[in-house]
């Protein structure tokens, strides 16, 4: 069968080649950006730029704050899981200058009930509830705690020293508010690890982010900081000085913005400010970072990404635009290439089928083998070596954080995250259309229903 001047075989022999070398070029553009990240690591590890020091946690917890640290939570219908983070948070920080702000709503009854239970009536919890219907958005909620940290500050005559976000889901580190305290003297904003928990009734979906966050916390931020770049709000452990807040006037988190936690540490060093990344463990090896569970179901772990990815690549392109050295543009680039890397991965994933299909026909006598060019022969090479060598990276720093079992796991759960991406880009680029038709920016979300710490005394019990 003819079309036009071609055969429907060398019509599908060309679409191919095409998808192939389109393919092909992008993604050897990709492994030479990981590559380059992973070289500056290593090198910087060896240079003694790179360094991951041991606290003595008794010496660091034992003395006071240095001020006032508040720590604002925003809650909407986190009942499940506030109670247990409040309750950890004042039992593993027992200092005097803390202050807990946590947000709630009017019509979120069982969130308002389970945070006040678990603060006992301690003095240094206060219950914030907005005036608004819930969910406004999470940016607008931080704003609301930021305002009642302002009246008691007026009120009381003492300003905090440092302020402190956390989510309604996380479980704290008894070092990390006196780690944060003392990176204060030096620094305007500082961002502790993340560490997403591998979670045994979601081996894939819920564990995928423990992968993840091993090599982004372990890695690239510790890059980014080597370097001078900009350090983006991972959302949780992050503080930021009292003055340096003051700056972005009375409401300092960017109300339209999907990931304004993100925003805010690269604001801080547009104003001049200094960020840092602290990775620090204690002596017995433990790190020092913010434990949580992330989403187990596919459609939960979907419409987190997309949130990530519509506020980091979609709307920080326009609210952020292109600023800074050189290395804060590389960094961006990486930060916005999410939509990008899914539109790949899914002709990828097509030629894989494609790829098969022709396997069929050449076997068959149907069609001739192809013929390749020497280009796309390297660049296929070049794709499959950096294929392997990014399975060996995150297996490697997966299995140093979890063990050698969860490092194994971290190769097919690469796969899982490349398809929960593909899904968040697609809803991603839909949600940014409609804001710019505009759709008000709602808090979408994610359910959370276990606590690390309520995990964590249920292995101690048993």
């Amino acid at each position: 069968m003819f079309i036009g001047e071609f055969t429907v075989a060398q019509w599908f022999l060309l679409a191919h080649r095409e998808l192939l070398l389109f393919c092909a070029a992008f993604f050897a553009i990709g492994v030479m950006d990981e590559f380059a990240v992973d070289l500056s690591y290593i090198w910087m590890r060896l240079r003694g730029r790179i360094a991951i020091p041991k606290i003595d946690e008794s010496q660091l917890t034992e003395r006071p704050l240095t001020g006032r640290a508040a720590v604002l939570v925003p809650a909407w219908q986190e009942a499940a899981v506030i109670g247990p983070t409040i309750y950890h948070m004042l039992e593993v920080w027992p200092y005097r200058d803390l202050r807990i702000y946590v947000g709630c709503y009017h019509n979120d009854p069982a969130t308002m009930a389970s945070a006040m239970a678990a603060a006992r009536g301690d003095p240094r919890v206060r219950i914030v509830v907005h005036g608004e219907d819930g969910p406004t958005s999470k940016a607008d909620c931080l704003n609301r705690l930021y305002a009642a940290l302002r009246e008691d500050e007026a009120r009381g005559g003492t300003a905090a020293r440092m302020i402190v976000l956390h989510d309604a889901e996380d479980m704290v580190d008894p070092a990390a508010l006196a780690l944060l305290d003392d990176a204060m003297d030096a620094a305007d904003f500082a961002q502790l690890p993340v560490m997403a928990l591998p979670q045994r009734d979601s081996a894939l979906i819920g564990s995928h982010y423990a992968d993840e966050f091993a090599e982004s916390h372990a890695k690239g931020l510790l890059v980014r900081d080597a370097l001078g770049a900009a350090i983006p709000g991972a959302g949780v452990g992050l503080a930021i000085s009292r003055d340096m807040l003051a700056r972005f006037g009375d409401e300092p988190f960017a109300r339209q913005s999907l990931t304004e936690d993100y925003e805010l540490g690269l604001r801080v060093a547009e104003a001049g400010g200094r960020g840092r990344f602290l990775r620090c463990r204690t002596a017995d090896g433990s790190l020092i970072a913010t434990r949580a569970f992330f989403p187990i179901r596919l459609d939960q772990a979907v419409r987190q990404k997309t949130r990530w990815m519509h506020g980091i690549a979609l709307q920080g392109w326009d609210r952020l635009g292109w600023q800074g050295s050189a290395a804060d543009i590389w960094m961006q680039l990486r930060d916005r290439r999410g939509p990008l890397a899914a539109i790949l991965l899914s002709v990828a994933y097509l030629l894989i089928g494609l790829s098969g299909l022709l396997y069929l026909l050449v076997s068959s006598g149907a069609i001739a083998a192809p013929e390749y060019s020497g280009l796309l022969r390297w660049l296929l090479l070049l794709n499959l070596v950096g294929l392997g060598w990014r399975f060996a990276m995150r297996a490697l720093f997966t299995a140093r954080e979890y063990g050698w079992r969860q490092g194994l796991l971290s190769v097919p759960r690469l796969i899982v995250s490349n398809i929960i991406a593909i899904m968040a880009a697609r809803r991603a680029l839909s949600a940014y259309v409609g804001t710019l038709r505009g759709a008000p920016v709602i808090w979408d979300k994610t359910d959370h229903q276990d606590h690390p710490a309520l995990a964590a005394r249920a292995e101690a019990h048993a």
